[in-house]
C-alpha cells in the first residue's frame, strides 16, 4: 500500500481515454515539435535504443529482462506548461504483441523528476488513439511528454503516432454515474434488523414510498422523512424506513419520487458467504507458495518471490545499504496490499483482528477445519488459525537475531528497491529485495501479535506456542530498551513509508497482549501506569495500523483477565459505542463516521468497519440491541447505501467495486489477469486523493464522492490485508447473531 508521496504529484481535472479530438484552436497552442513525425525523429529520444521511423511512425524494439517502467522510454523534453492551464495530451500507439502496459506521462525532465500527469493504458497490436487532459499546477519549461515501457520480462515492439499536447483546452468534467436516486443495501437486509435506504431529492417535504417484491408486488408502503442537506455528499436526501417489514425473499426493491432502487435481498444467509470470502481472500495475498488453480478457479499463479529469477527472493534478503550486514530468510507471509510489500505494522494490525475474530466469534465451528479452502484444510486446526500462521510466521522471521545490533527488535518492512508499475505477478518481479530499518512500533506489534498467539495455537500446537510466547517476550524487553526508534516517513521508495512516532498505543497494546496470555504482574503494572489506558481511544476511526490502543482496550474488556478495575475498561468500550452510535443515527446515510471538517481518511472503509467492532463489543458487553442494530445498519453503507450508490466489496451488490489497485488482480489493464477475488474490500473514499488518477477525476470533490473504482487510485481504491481484516471480522458476528 502506499502512505507516502515521493515525487511530488500536481494535477487537476478531468481524464479520459477516447480518441483524439481535433487539431489544436486558434486559441490552443500545441507544445509537442514533430509529433507526426512526418521531419524525422528529432526531437524525440529513445533509451536505451534509437527510435526508427516505420510506415510514418517511430517505433523502438523494447528489450526483456528490464526492472523499471522508467528503463525503457520514448519522450520529448523542453516542454512548456503554465500553472492553471489545461492541456490535452493524446497519442496513438501500438504494442506487438498484444498486452503490454504503457506508463503515460507529462512529468518534469530533470531531477527530483516529478509527475504531473499519469496514465496507464493497454496497447494493442492494431494501435489505439488515447487522449487525456489535465490542469498543471505548475509553471515550467523543464516538463517532457513521454512512454514508459520498461519492466517486461520478454522483448516486444513499440510504435507511436501523432502525439500532441495542446494547451487551452477547456477542462473536462467527471460525472460519476450514481444510478437510480433511491440508495439501498443492494445485497441484503437482515429479515429482524433495521431496513432503510436513503432517497436523493430536491423535494424538501415527505414523499410516499412503496416496497416491492420480485413479482412487482407493493408488500409495504410508508412516508420518507426529510433528513435535509448531507454534509458528507453535499445531497439533500430523506429517508426510508421499511423495519416493520420481515419476509425474507430476493428481489425486493423500493420505489419513491419516481425512482426504483437496485434490487435486494432479506435473508441473513449473504453473511455466512461473506465470511468464509473475505477470509479467503488472503490465500491469493500469499508470498512464497503457489496459488493452487483447484483451490481457488481463475486465481492461480506460482509462487512469488521464492528465490526462482527473475524474483531475487526473500530467502535471503539483504538490510538497506548501512542497515545491518547480515541477511534473512523472510519467505512467506501476506502482500500487504496491491504491491509486492510486506510490512510489519500492518501484519500486526491484521493479525491480530483475525486472531481476535476467531477467539470471540461465538461459532468456532464456523471458522474451523475446511472452511476456508486453503492447502492446510484437513489438518484438523481450523483454517482461520492456518491462514493467520503463515503471516505469524513471517512475522517471527524479521526479528533481529541474538548477538546483532538491536536485537530482539524487529525490521519494520521488506520491499523492492523500487516502485514497479502494474501489471505484474508477483513470480515475475525482477527488483531487488531489502530490509528496512527496525522500529519500536514494528517490535511492538511481534510483541501483542505473538503473545496472542501463544494462548490461542497452544491447544494445536504447544512448540509453536512457547515460540511465539518467547518471542513475545523479548520484542517486548527490546522495545522498552529503545522506545524510540521511529520509521522514517522518508523511507518510501518501492513500498510504503508506514511512519509512526507515536508508539504509547503499541506499548499499551503489547503489555495488554501479553498480560492476558501470561497474568504475570508485571505486564498489568505497564498497563495501569499507561497513560492510554484511562485516555478516551476511540476517535473518529477506532482503530487502525497507526493507532492500535483500542485493540488492547478491546481485549482486556472482552477477553477473561485479572486487571484491576477490568469493570472500567468495559465501561470505556460502553461510551466509546454511544458515541458512535450517536454519530451514526444523525447521518442521514447511517454512518457511524464523521471525520472533521468532512475530510475522509485514506481507507475510510475500513475506518467505518472498525467502529462497527466496537458497536459490536458494546453489544457484547451489555446486550442492548441498539448496539447490535447500529451494526447491522453500518453494512448499509457498505453495500451500495451511499452516495455513489455501489458496494465496496467485490462480487457484493449489482454495482460493486471491481477494479482496485493490484499489480496481479488487473483485469482493467490485461483481460488475462482476473479481478480482485470475490469478498474484496476497497478502500473507500479518501479526501486528500494523493494519486494522480483520483486528482484528475475529483479535485474538488465533496466527502463520500472522493472516490474512483479505476485501478490507477491507489489512494482511493486499494485493496489491503488490514481493510479486508474488519470486514471479515464484522461479517462474522453478524453471522453468529442469526
Amino acid at each position: 500500500m502506499i502512505r507516502t508521496l515521493g515525487a511530488a504529484v500536481l494535477l487537476v481535472a478531468g481524464l479520459t481515454a477516447v480518441p483524439a479530438g481535433p487539431a489544436a484552436a486558434a486559441d490552443e497552442v500545441e507544445q509537442v515539435v514533430n509529433g507526426g513525425f512526418t521531419t524525422g525523429t528529432d526531437p524525440w529520444w529513445g533509451n536505451p535504443g534509437p527510435l526508427t521511423l516505420t510506415d510514418g511512425k517511430a517505433c523502438m524494439d523494447v528489450p526483456g529482462g528490464t526492472s523499471n517502467r522508467w528503463d525503457v522510454a520514448v519522450g520529448q523534453n523542453d516542454i512548456d506548461l503554465v500553472a492553471g492551464e489545461t492541456y490535452r495530451y493524446s497519442f496513438t500507439a501500438s504494442g506487438d504483441p498484444d498486452g503490454h502496459v504503457a506508463r503515460a506521462i507529462v512529468g518534469l525532465a530533470v531531477s527530483p523528476y516529478d509527475t504531473y500527469f499519469e496514465a496507464s493504458p493497454a496497447l494493442t497490436v492494431s494501435g489505439d488513439t488515447y487522449s487525456y487532459t489535465f490542469t498543471s499546477a505548475v509553471t515550467t519549461a523543464q516538463a517532457q511528454v513521454a512512454l514508459q515501457v520498461g519492466g517486461s520480462a520478454d522483448p516486444w515492439r513499440l510504435c507511436l503516432d501523432d502525439v500532441s499536447l495542446v494547451g487551452g483546452v477547456p477542462p473536462e468534467v467527471y460525472v460519476p454515474d450514481t444510478g437510480p436516486r433511491v440508495r439501498v443495501n443492494q445485497v441484503a437486509y437482515l429479515p429482524g434488523g433495521p431496513k432503510k435506504a436513503t432517497l436523493v431529492t430536491e423535494a424538501t417535504t415527505k414523499l410516499p414510498w412503496q416496497l416491492k417484491n420480485a413479482a412487482g408486488a407493493t408488500v409495504a408502503r410508508g412516508s420518507t422523512v426529510p433528513r435535509g442537506v448531507d454534509v458528507s455528499s453535499g445531497q439533500n436526501v430523506q429517508t426510508i424506513d421499511f423495519s416493520r417489514y420481515h419476509k425474507r425473499g430476493t428481489g425486493y426493491t423500493l420505489v419513491a419520487d419516481g425512482e426504483t432502487s437496485r434490487p435486494f435481498d432479506i435473508d441473513a444467509a449473504v453473511y455466512e458467504q461473506l465470511r468464509a470470502d473475505a477470509l479467503k481472500f488472503y490465500y491469493t495475498q500469499r508470498s512464497g507458495i503457489d496459488i493452487r488453480e483447484d483451490l481457488r478457479p481463475g486465481y492461480g499463479r506460482p509462487a512469488g518471490h521464492v528465490d526462482v529469477p527473475p524474483n531475487l527472493g526473500d530467502g535471503s534478503v539483504p538490510c538497506q545499504a548501512g542497515v545491518c550486514d547480515y541477511k534473512l530468510d523472510v519467505t512467506g507471509g501476506w502482500y500487504d496490499a496491491g504491491d509486492h510489500g510486506k510490512y510489519v505494522v500492518n501484519g500486526g494490525i491484521s493479525t491480530w483482528q483475525l486472531l481476535n475474530q476467531y477467539e470471540r466469534t461465538a461459532e468456532p465451528r464456523k471458522l474451523g477445519d475446511g472452511t476456508l479452502a486453503i492447502p492446510e484444510s484437513g489438518n484438523k486446526v481450523p483454517d482461520l488459525l492456518d491462514e493467520a500462521r503463515w503471516e505469524l510466521e513471517f512475522l517471527l522471521k524479521m526479528q533481529v537475531p541474538a548477538g546483532q545490533p538491536h536485537a530482539g527488535m524487529v525490521h519494520h518492512k521488506i520491499h523492492d528497491a523500487n516502485w514497479t508499475g502494474l501489471p505484474l505477478l508477483p513470480h515475475l518481479d525482477p527488483q531487488q529485495r531489502e530490509l528496512h530499518p527496525v522500529s519500536t512500533a514494528a517490535t511492538l506489534n511481534l510483541a501483542a501479535t505473538a503473545a496472542q498467539a501463544a494462548r490461542i495455537y497452544r491447544r494445536y500446537d504447544k512448540a509453536f506456542a512457547a515460540k511465539a510466547l518467547a518471542a513475545a517476550r523479548t520484542a517486548y524487553t527490546a522495545a522498552l530498551a529503545e522506545p524510540a526508534i521511529y520509521a522514517s516517513v522518508a523511507d518510501g521508495t518501492g513500498g510504503g513509508a508506514y511512519n509512526d512516532d507515536k508508539v504509547d498505543d503499541d506499548f499499551y497494546w503489547a503489555a495488554a497482549e501479553l498480560y492476558i496470555s501470561t497474568g504475570d504482574k508485571t505486564y498489568a503494572r505497564d498497563i495501569l501506569a499507561s497513560p492510554v489506558h484511562t485516555a478516551d481511544v476511540f476517535g473518529t476511526g477506532a482503530f487502525d495500523w497507526a493507532s492500535t490502543a483500542a485493540a488492547g482496550r478491546l481485549d482486556l474488556a472482552l477477553l477473561p483477565n485479572k486487571l484491576p478495575g477490568r469493570h472500567q475498561v468495559r465501561a470505556s468500550i460502553v461510551a466509546g459505542a454511544e458515541k458512535y452510535l450517536k454519530i451514526q443515527n444523525a447521518h442521514p446515510y447511517g454512518v457511524a463516521y464523521a471525520p472533521a471538517n468532512n475530510m475522509w481518511d485514506w481507507g475510510s472503509n475500513s475506518a467505518i468497519l472498525n467502529n462497527m467492532t466496537v458497536l459490536a463489543s458494546a453489544y457484547d458487553i451489555t446486550g442492548r440491541d441498539r448496539f447490535r442494530n447500529a451494526v447491522y445498519e453500518g453494512m448499509d453503507y457498505i453495500f451500495g447505501r451511499n452516495a455513489l450508490n455501489q458496494s465496496y466489496v467485490t462480487g457484493y451488490g449489482e454495482v460493486s467495486s471491481h477494479n482496485q489497485h493490484s499489480r496481479w488482480y488487473a483485469h482493467q489493464l490485461d483481460p488475462a489477469l482476473p479481478n480482485p477475488p470475490r469478498g474484496t474490500l476497497a478502500g473507500g473514499p479518501n479526501s486528500s486523493i494523493q494519486d494522480p488518477y483520483a486528482q484528475s477525476k475529483l479535485t474538488g470533490c465533496v466527502g463520500q464522492f472522493c472516490y474512483i473504482d479505476d485501478i490507477q487510485s491507489w489512494s482511493t481504491n486499494e485493496l489491503t490485508i488490514n481493510w479486508n481484516a474488519p470486514l471479515a471480522w464484522v461479517s462474522s458476528f453478524i453471522a453468529d447473531q442469526n
